[in-house]
């Protein structure tokens, strides 16, 4: 990876608009660091790609391994392991999910009289109402509560999980396509006094690999099976894009685009030299794609600032001149004035990541400025020090050369592992006895 110097302030566009900006917030779900057209894959992504070159792309952007913690750590501005949900994700079987009293910064542009809607995959709980999208800060949902449903038929574990505000929505259609058509028609039929918030996570390319039969052969000299569909998933949520692009005012909206964790290399995803991939601690499963596409208000670049998914919403609401109204110490920071050019870069120190995938094996980092350490709880457990800026692809481990590095780096880890709530949920990798899938995923809630 090449390193870039950062943006000037000079020649930045003149913030001219008394409105506050609309802001769209998309998730690739899955999506591989070279995945998109202008990283360098296959895939033929020109909506993306004219996006991030007409934006700031961020080269240094960080989310957590796996789906739920992600999307945690987004729309709470914390890092998931203050409230228990860092480990792995909430499947179907689970009961827990984001908790209630856990603030969601959504709300916070709701109440400064935002509309607000999420129009994807929500993978945050689902077997309580309070857990659900319309009781956490969104005027409107359209998608799916849990993640990997059939992308056909839009069931997981042969129930329905397709719904409209609560009600169950039977429609033929691929998830990606219906995505862009309800987003447009959300945009289209909004009330246009008001400022909007739109969250969009796709479940694309996550598995199950399923993706439009002349997509697929449009990638025939792809010999890999896997890669071929998961490059034709990439294309259709290009496409799906490029749609909701046509749908939106430019002048006055702030887009941010990230994938959220690395790429599943055994489903067909690429990270290039990155080290490893989803479900990792290692930069190919926690360093992801991303940018900030604002032309009235950003110059196009590139941003070598190290930035996190809970930085985003922080960030974005200090572009909108929004008073996030939270209770609790937030993680993220509004690093607006550095996108813009008005600030130098903002060192960062004690981000920390954590995983537990199905292997069991829990996995740990820390990143503080240039260092990073990366502890394994294999049997011994294994410890690696990185220097980042040098050896950017994990290559070299310097932890028996940095003695007093490494001492710090691991009070660091000890610390962030001790606020994992005591007594809750880390790990539920398979249902309990007698646990039988509800038909109908909207209607299998406690009031």
């Amino acid at each position: 990876m090449t390193r870039r110097t950062f943006l000037s302030a000079a020649a930045l566009p003149a913030l001219t608009q008394s409105a506050k900006p609309n802001i769209v917030v998309i998730l690739a779900d899955d999506l591989g660091y070279r995945d998109l057209g202008y990283a360098g894959g296959p895939q033929q992504t020109p909506n993306l790609d004219r996006l991030a070159k007409g934006g700031v792309r961020l080269d240094n952007f960080y989310t957590y391994p796996l789906c739920s913690p992600t999307r945690s750590a987004l729309l709470t501005g914390r890092n998931p392991i203050r409230f228990g949900l860092a480990y792995s994700v909430v499947r179907p079987w689970a009961y827990y999910g984001l908790p209630a009293d856990e603030e969601l910064l959504p709300a916070s542009f709701q109440k400064a009289g935002y509309q607000t809607a999420i129009i994807g995959k929500w993978h945050l709980g689902h077997a309580n109402k309070k857990l659900h999208p319309q009781s956490r800060g969104f005027d409107h949902f359209y998608g799916h509560l849990n993640g990997a449903i059939d992308y056909n038929t839009h069931d997981r574990n042969g129930g329905i999980d397709w719904q409209r505000n609560g009600v169950s929505v039977k429609e033929a259609g691929y998830t990606t396509e219906l995505f862009a058509e309800e987003a447009v028609r959300w945009l289209r039929g909004r009330d246009t006094s008001k400022p909007y918030f739109l969250y969009l996570p796709f479940n694309a390319p996550h598995t199950p690999l399923q993706a439009p039969q002349s997509l697929i052969e449009k990638y025939a000299a792809i010999r890999n099976p896997k890669r071929r569909t998961y490059a034709a998933m990439v294309d259709a949520m290009d496409q799906a894009v490029g749609k909701i692009a046509g749908a939106i005012d430019f002048s006055n909206t702030i887009l941010f685009f990230a994938s959220d964790n690395g790429g599943p290399r055994s489903s067909g995803a690429d990270n290039g030299l990155l080290r490893e991939g989803k479900a990792t601690t290692y930069e190919g499963g926690i360093r992801v794609i991303g940018f900030v596409h604002a032309p009235s208000r950003l110059k196009p670049g590139v941003s070598n600032q190290v930035m996190t998914m809970w930085d985003v919403l922080p960030t974005l609401a200090g572009a909108a001149g929004v008073q996030l109204q939270t209770k609790e110490r937030l993680d993220g920071l509004n690093l607006w004035p550095v996108l813009t050019g008005q600030e130098p870069r903002v060192p960062r120190h004690g981000l920390f990541f954590c995983t537990q995938p199905e292997s069991g094996v829990k996995q740990y980092a820390v990143r503080d400025g240039d260092w990073k350490m990366v502890r394994t709880m294999t049997t011994p457990v294994r410890e690696e020090l990185f220097n980042i800026a040098e050896d950017p692809y994990e290559r070299n481990n310097v932890l028996g050369n940095e003695y007093a590095m490494g001492f710090t780096m691991r009070k660091l880890l000890d610390d962030w592992i001790a606020l994992h709530p005591r007594g809750d949920v880390m790990y539920s990798a398979a249902p309990h006895p007698g646990w039988v899938a509800p038909s109908d995923w909207a209607k299998a809630v406690v009031e």
